[in-house]
C-alpha cells in the first residue's frame, strides 16, 4: 500500500476559521494534517497541541496521486488561512490529465 502524509503547525485562520464535520467552525491557531492512500485524500484540523483532531468539511476526497495530494494539503492550509468557514479545495487535475484530454480528443 502506497500512502503519504503531511502536517502543518500553526496555522492562524482567517475570520470564520475553518468548517469541521463534528464540531462546526474551529478557529484560531491550528494545525492541518492530511493523509493520503489508496486514492483518497482525509484532511483533518486540530487546535494546535490539542489531543482531538476533526475532519474538515468536504474531506475525504478523490485523489489521483501523491503530488496531488501534497497540492491538496497546500490548498487547505491556504484555505484555512482565508477562514470563511473553509471547507476543503475542489481537487485541481494536474498536467497530465490535460495532456491525456487533449489526446483524447
Amino acid at each position: 500500500m502506497t500512502w503519504a502524509s503531511w502536517t502543518t503547525r500553526g496555522v492562524y485562520s482567517g475570520h470564520g476559521g475553518v468548517l469541521t464535520e463534528e464540531v462546526g467552525p474551529l478557529s484560531g491557531d491550528l494545525t492541518v494534517h492530511t493523509t493520503w492512500a489508496e486514492g483518497t485524500a482525509q484532511i483533518t484540523v486540530q487546535y494546535t497541541d490539542a489531543a482531538d483532531w476533526f475532519t474538515m468539511a468536504g474531506s475525504p476526497v478523490p485523489c489521483p496521486s501523491e503530488e496531488a495530494s501534497r497540492t491538496l494539503h497546500e490548498a487547505a492550509v491556504e484555505a484555512v488561512r482565508r477562514g470563511s468557514q473553509a471547507t476543503v479545495p475542489a481537487a485541481q487535475s494536474g498536467p497530465e490529465h490535460a495532456a491525456g484530454e487533449a489526446a483524447a480528443d
